[in-house]
């Protein structure tokens, strides 16, 4: 495939809702307000909002510029841009992350059609806090159930991308996103309008800047990384579809704007239905699986129709997030095997596929049977999510602005993002030295605190 025949999004629109899609994810509905309810609530969301904006949004832009200047995978885009150079083993390190993390992320994607089945079959109703952990706990320990999941999650990421760029993720794209925040905005309202739900909001949007510390500004910052889907190439390798008329920092900016209004719709959804019943949400993937199933369950046992339909709703909301993000891993690994190895698109996600899923059978197993293998006291999945989460993606993120800011030619990148001088860029300078010195210091500092060096 040459750089003239390569496939590009079909629109403006595509390029957009396909983007955000790979940075919408799990990590938006529970990881994000997971953080706002350790670090302070509506201070949290503002320190995350000035991150998103001073820090994510500049890498964001150069992983795009990156992309969209080779023309090829992450890998191969490293390559282009220095060859004979060993800045390709950053991009290679990027589809490794990938790999990893979609072989055990559709773990817990195939959880979210387990759940899809329970709330659509009535399942959690009359089940006591104890019961919803035990049952959780049961399934997910199970040896084949999770396994048929993440098989079928696997499967339908597959479908998906093997239709291409433009007719398989471009499309699917503009069809889970909008109803994607459908189902986001009916569930907000239907939760703020709870009895006692105006403690949850007040959470949400009244700050307390007494709770605020070093360990906040970290929080914000690694969930500005992570939420935006920074390092682990899936930007980049979109970016390559990107037509020649693409604004990269207008893209960037919406991307990062649709990915953080997803994040705290998800929290208006949370907070209020939690705080209604007395619930304050504070622990991980449990947060989503236990607390609120056991949540709907209290605030809307009374009318079980509704109950029955919000939950459904929920676990779809759940579903596509999951998708969309899960089709943006696959393709970082798909794009690579085609154009490095000179495969057809079909047999390079056929070797994706049958991978991942080996991949997700351990990770899926480490959780039950498998449990008490470990590796420097980890199961597999719990290793592969610290590995690829605390190690792979900070190291990604620094890489790619020490990259932008010291390496690429500084005509290159006022190309990119000013499409050839068409489009004005007042904000140029300032974007050089975040890339330079800003960025890479406070990438630093979160790795060394993930890694637990930062007391």
């Amino acid at each position: 495939m040459t750089k003239n025949d390569r496939a590009n999004f079909g629109s403006k629109l595509g390029v957009i809702l396909a983007s955000a899609g790979s940075a919408v994810g799990l990590g938006n509905i529970w990881r994000f307000p997971f953080e706002t309810g350790n670090h302070g609530g509506a201070a949290f969301i503002l320190i995350y909002l000035l991150c998103v904006l001073i820090l994510g949004t500049p890498i964001m832009i150069a992983e795009f510029l990156i992309g969209r200047r080779s023309r090829a995978n992450t890998a191969g885009a490293y390559q282009k841009l220095a060859p004979g150079t060993h800045w390709k083993w950053i991009g290679r390190m990027g589809v490794l992350a990938g790999f990893l993390i979609l072989g055990y992320y559709s773990v817990v994607a195939g959880w979210t059609l387990e759940f899809i089945g329970e709330a659509a079959t009535n399942s959690f109703a009359g089940k006591s806090a104890t019961e919803f952990i035990s049952s959780f706990d049961s399934f997910v320990s199970n040896p084949w159930r999770p396994v048929i999941w993440l098989v079928l999650f696997l499967l339908a990421t597959h479908f998906i991308i093997v239709k291409g760029v433009e007719k398989g993720i471009e499309k699917s794209a503009k069809i889970m996103m909008p109803v994607l925040f459908i189902l986001l905005i009916v569930l907000a309202i239907c939760s703020v309008s709870l009895p006692g739900a105006s403690a949850g909001i007040e959470f949400l949007l009244k700050p307390d800047f007494s709770k605020v510390d070093g360990n906040v500004l970290l929080g914000a910052m690694g969930q500005a990384f992570f939420s935006l889907s920074l390092g682990m190439g899936c930007l980049c390798t979109y970016a390559s579809y990107f037509r020649t008329d693409t604004n990269l920092s207008r893209t960037a900016f919406n991307v990062a704007g649709i990915d953080t209004m997803v994040a705290i719709l998800a929290g208006f959804i949370i907070f209020p239905a939690a705080f209604s019943v007395g619930i304050k949400p504070d622990a991980g993937p449990s947060l989503l699986f236990i607390t609120l199933p056991n949540v709907f369950q209290q605030a809307f046992g009374g009318l079980p129709w509704l109950a029955i339909t919000l939950s459904l709703m929920f676990y779809i909301l759940l579903a596509l997030a999951a998708l969309t993000s899960t089709i943006s891993l696959h393709e970082v690994v798909t794009a690579y095997l085609h154009e490095e190895f000179n495969f057809t698109r079909g047999k390079a996600a056929k070797l994706v596929t049958a991978g991942c899923i080996f991949l997700g059978v351990f990770c899926s197993l480490s959780l039950g049977i498998g449990k008490d293998y470990t590796v420097l006291g980890m199961n597999l999945f719990d290793l592969f999510d610290f590995v690829t989460a605390k190690i792979m993606l900070p190291m990604g993120g620094f890489f790619i602005c020490i990259f932008t800011g010291w390496y690429v030619d500084k005509k290159i990148i006022w190309e990119e993002v000013s499409n050839n001088g068409t489009l004005r860029v007042p904000f140029y300078k300032l974007l050089i030295v975040i890339l330079k010195f800003v960025a890479p210091v406070c990438i630093a500092i979160i790795f060394i605190n993930e890694l637990g060096l930062l007391k």
